[in-house]
């Protein structure tokens, strides 16, 4: 291999420089709350089981750092200690096995993997199968490429088309919303009118799948007033990338008017599973339009 030019080596050593420079500059450009919540999205307490996502994310990263450093470490040290030196033409003692180091290898992933996966169960099955009884209850259904809300406990609903974007990623008006009281748990239902879509709602650090046929469900309280941005997180077809819903965290007041606004509409009643593909040639549908539109959808 030949040895790089006093030049090429003088590159390198500004190109290392200059990418040293920029990573600096980008980590002071973040605060300590993104740095604290490892660049997640939305802000401490948004939901009562944010902080504990938070806290088992930055814990996996940290645990990933530790056994990178360790490796990388071994393996340079390695590189360093037995390099073969000039005129140095033996060979060192050949090992065929050594049962400590290979039991090592075996005990400390199987650990590091057991302990991620307690805490990982333990949280959702803290989210997906809470102790306490919900105060509101909605039932979602994702479809292509929108989604459907059922108010079950006011018996009233409320359904969304196609979301126009603006290249923005932001919460835009037209985009169909779901109404969410602040400060009471609410228990999400989901099902799948079509193909498998998945709830995503990112400032909430949680999300899950809608499959056909299948019946999801866990139960979260938001506690922060806001519109936050919602999407579909699994690949459904050619409008995937259209499927963006709001996310309303409005005072009690509030979400009892729009209720009443609902009501007021004639969206009373249910969207049920009656409105599944298919079964959609059978009923009248309200969400689709005309007749072609709901077949469509």
């Amino acid at each position: 291999m030949p040895t790089p030019s006093p030049r090429t080596t003088r590159r390198r050593a500004v190109g290392l420089g200059a990418l040293g420079l920029v990573s600096v500059l980008a980590l002071a450009g973040c605060s300590a709350e993104q740095v604290s919540r490892g660049w997640l999205p939305g802000s401490p307490g948004i939901t009562e089981f944010s902080d504990d996502v938070v806290t088992l994310w930055n814990g996996s990263w940290i645990a990933a750092l530790i056994v990178g450093v360790i490796t990388w470490g071994l393996i340079i040290w390695c590189v360093i200690v037995y390099r073969k030196r000039k005129g140095d033409d033996r060979l060192p003692v050949q090992l065929r096995y050594h049962l400590p180091l290979e039991l090592l290898y075996t005990f400390v992933p199987l650990v590091m993997v057991g302990v991620l996966f307690y805490y990982t169960a333990t949280l959702q099955e803290e989210i997906t199968n809470p102790d306490v009884e919900a105060d509101v209850h909605i039932d979602v259904y994702g479809r292509q490429w929108t989604w459907d809300f059922v108010y079950t406990d006011e018996g009233v609903w409320d359904t969304g088309t196609q979301a126009q974007l603006d290249g923005t990623m932001a919460a835009a008006e037209e985009f169909p919303t779901l109404y969410l009281p602040v400060g009471q748990t609410v228990e999400f239902t989901l099902r799948s009118r079509d193909v498998a879509h998945s709830f995503w709602v990112p400032a909430f650090l949680y999300k899950l799948d809608t499959i056909p046929g299948e019946v999801n469900s866990f139960t979260l309280t938001p506690n922060e007033e806001g519109v936050y941005l919602g999407k579909c997180a699994e690949l459904c077809g050619e409008y995937h990338g259209y499927m963006y819903f709001n996310v309303a965290v409005v005072p009690e007041a509030e979400y009892e008017a729009q209720m009443e606004e609902l009501r007021a509409a004639g969206q009373t009643g249910d969207l049920g599973t009656e409105y599944d593909r298919q079964n959609a040639a059978d009923v009248s549908s309200p969400i689709g339009g005309d007749e072609d539109e709901g077949a469509e959808h």
